[in-house]
């Protein structure tokens, strides 16, 4: 009984890995596949997603591939390691379940996974990196989760493959269920394909002027927000207000990349520049004479003005956002603009050196907040701390 129990042990386990190793790629693909479709670029989203265990030096304005590959990787192993928990850890109550039992509990899986990710595990033990939970909305996380939760009905099969059954009662449902994940990818690949040579899904109806409206105006405004996060690389004094200056530039940059592909694909042109009185109407803009001064400002004083300008701007970019969530026609700018907001509460709130248990309460303000709402008192302040 007790080598039949071990060998029962160590099938669990091998499956469980096998499993983690399918559903980290499959999740990756996904992600990288349908990022862009939603507003995100994906390329800053590994770049954030590396920085939670390589810390900042990975934070770059220009994202390099070794940092992309440290990002995916990085997924890949915590994505390995939910499955492995599932199914190996916790193999005496979930490895003898069917395949529909845990597509049940899959949903269930995701949210606690993720929230526990997003809450806790990154921000606080054992991480402690707030990057992450204040820059990306949790919703993000909960679709990673919930794809990889996807594939976990299959390992009554992979559990039966692993032990030498051939004959597996559960092979069926896995062929089916395999072939809908493979058709989801090459469908999504195909819809990416498209979109990296300017033909996205066309603009989905609504308000069609206020869309055009919309990202003619953020696209400029974050322009003056790179021109200004590049002040900050350049000229911030305190090591990790440069490092966040580098995160506002590519975080900017990518979106400004996403307006202009979905506007080719949209309206069959490039990005029109926002008009004169687009610009002198935008919350947030800064005046030019502003930007000179903070390029005369000395060494002592640049911190603190580069902190003040920068939370004027992106306050700015927060009340654009908001309007954006309550009238965008297209459901992808409605997404993004939510993104887009979170980002910026988030990086205001890293501004102000945010750690621990103050991330949690941030973000959670953050995402909960209606369009429009102001954060509590104490969750977006206008001191600094450093």
């Amino acid at each position: 009984m007790a080598a039949a129990s071990r060998s029962a042990w160590a099938i669990n386990w091998k499956a469980a890995a096998l499993l983690g190793l399918i559903t980290s790629t499959y999740s990756t693909l996904i992600s990288q596949f349908l990022a862009a479709r939603i507003g995100r670029d994906v390329v800053v989203d590994w770049m954030i997603v590396a920085a939670i265990p390589f810390r900042d030096p990975v934070i770059q304005t220009e994202p390099s591939w070794l940092v992309i590959l440290g990002g995916i990787l990085f997924h890949q192993w915590a994505d390995f390691s939910w499955a492995v928990l599932f199914f190996g850890l916790l193999g005496r109550w979930t490895a003898g379940l069917r395949p529909g039992t845990i597509l049940l509990l899959a949903g269930p899986w995701a949210v606690f996974t993720s929230a526990s990710e997003w809450l806790f595990l990154v921000p606080v033990l054992p991480f402690w990196q707030p990057i992450f939970t204040l820059n990306q909305p949790y919703w993000i996380g909960l679709l990673v989760h919930l794809t990889s939760a996807s594939l976990y009905p299959i390992f009554p099969w992979l559990r039966d493959w692993v032990s030498g059954r051939r004959t597996s009662p559960h092979r069926r449902f896995a062929l089916v269920w395999n072939g809908l994940a493979a058709a989801g990818i090459c469908v999504l690949g195909v819809v990416a394909f498209l979109g990296w040579q300017g033909r996205e899904l066309p603009h989905l109806g609504g308000d069609v002027a206020f869309d055009q409206g919309y990202m003619r105006r953020m696209a400029a405004h974050h322009a003056q927000g790179v021109e200004l996060g590049l002040l900050g690389v350049e000229r911030a004094q305190d090591p990790r207000l440069g490092v966040l200056a580098r995160l506002m530039v590519a975080d900017q940059k990518g979106e400004i990349a996403i307006f202009e592909q979905w506007w080719r694909s949209w309206f069959g042109e490039a990005l029109p520049p926002a008009s004169a009185e687009e610009h002198a109407t935008m919350p947030g803009m800064l005046p030019q004479e502003e930007m000179e001064a903070l390029r005369r400002t000395g060494p002592a004083e640049f911190d603190q003005r580069f902190i003040a300008m920068m939370t004027t701007h992106h306050q700015g970019a927060i009340a654009m956002a908001d309007e954006a969530l309550r009238n965008a026609g297209d459901i992808r700018l409605r997404l993004m603009s939510h993104a887009t907001r979170h980002a910026q509460r988030g990086e205001i709130e890293l501004m102000r050196n945010r750690t621990g248990f103050a991330v949690t309460r941030a973000a959670l303000a953050n995402m909960l907040l209606p369009a429009g709402a102001a954060p509590p008192d104490g969750v977006i302040g206008s001191e600094h701390r450093h």
